[in-house]
């Protein structure tokens, strides 16, 4: 009988227990190649990824036979296909997140983490409302987490999604190192279509290099430990060089400025003194060789401006998108709103 995962490992100066984890149907016990019908077992890139995570420790018999459980999704290629961010203007954009149930809920999970929250914060100069955001866009604080196997998600975007399939493919070999030294089930644990997980939506490779554990000394559990996952958000952005104390985007006025300065990319390139020969000011006072990312979002009545400023690039590393970040930001303010109308009520 073949079982995943048999002994126990050291990685990082921490103990990781391997689980036994036989596999049981009504029939009996039955191995993973007997209960899967294998839809990448004769795949040409799985011997790659096989050798890959062996590299690291990782037996390739136990990689080959959770490959082989993995299940193609055409949903999820699909999903893929047509991210929200890349179909909706900004207006209609961040009605998906700044809805009064998802500031009131996220209030509520501020109260509720507070003293976790502060720490976190103090240890990584995150302010906790960016943290609570981030969780409250990526799973509605937990709740929304993905129902996609996590292993399905992977494989079939390493193997069926040319377009990124090296990305993907990374991916999988760093999720087959993170299920073989975890104490989680491999073929239980669930994400995004993208193969996100747990909280703070986390790739298999951002868990490996930036999860923490809140009090030390364990693996990191984002899925099922609130504490762990925001000591790991926070943990990320700090590591992805969040400024403590310094802002995150101002608004800006464009005085006929050419469309393309709008263009440049997410990181901050042009000074605040060159925007402003080029017809872009900021409302407030910001030192002329502050560098800054010039950005334009579509509202309603038309087009907004603001400057991103550096930390507001540190959350475009969390999802590559301006859109994405500013609604982390609106919401971050709305909950700090929140909060305070609900103290002076």
């Amino acid at each position: 009988m073949k079982r995943i995962g048999t002994e126990s490992a050291t990685k990082g100066g921490l103990r990781w227990r391997r689980l036994l984890m036989p596999l049981f149907f009504s029939v009996g016990v039955v191995t993973v190649s007997d209960a899967f019908a294998g839809d990448y077992s004769g795949h040409e890139g799985v011997q790659g990824v096989i050798a890959a995570a062996a590299e690291a420790g990782v037996d390739p018999t136990w990689s080959r036979d959770l490959i082989e459980a993995a299940e193609r999704q055409q949903s999820i290629l699909d999903a893929i296909a047509r991210p929200a961010e890349k179909t909706k203007p900004w207006y209609e954009y961040r009605k998906i997140f700044l809805t009064e149930r998802r500031i009131r809920e996220g209030a509520a999970f501020w109260d509720a983490n507070a003293s976790v929250l502060e720490t976190v914060a103090e240890r990584t100069g995150v302010p906790s409302e960016i943290i609570v955001a981030i969780i409250g866009v990526e799973t509605y604080y937990g709740r929304i987490s993905g129902s996609y196997r996590v292993i399905d998600a992977l494989a079939t975007l390493a193997f069926d999604y040319p377009r990124r399939s090296a990305f993907f493919t990374r991916e999988l070999e760093q999720f087959l190192v993170l299920a073989w030294e975890s104490n989680k089930d491999p073929l239980a644990m669930k994400g995004s279509y993208a193969g996100a997980m747990g909280y703070g939506q986390f790739m298999p490779s951002s868990y490996r290099a930036y999860a923490t554990s809140f009090e030390g000394g364990s693996a990191p559990d984002i899925w099922d430990d609130v504490a762990d996952a925001i000591s790991s958000v926070g943990n990320y952005l700090k590591a992805h060089g969040w400024r403590a104390g310094d802002g995150v985007v101002v608004d800006a006025i464009a005085d006929d400025a050419e469309p393309a300065i709008f263009d440049a990319g997410l990181k901050p390139s042009l000074s605040v003194a060159e925007l402003a020969l080029a017809g872009v000011r900021p409302v407030e006072a910001l030192m002329p060789s502050t560098v800054v990312t010039p950005l334009r979002l579509e509202e309603q009545s038309g087009p907004r401006h603001w400057l991103g400023l550096q930390n507001f690039y540190v959350i475009t590393r969390y999802n590559h998108s301006a859109m994405y970040a500013m609604a982390i930001w609106e919401l971050s303010q709305a909950l700090v709103t929140e909060r305070s109308d609900e103290y002076s009520r």
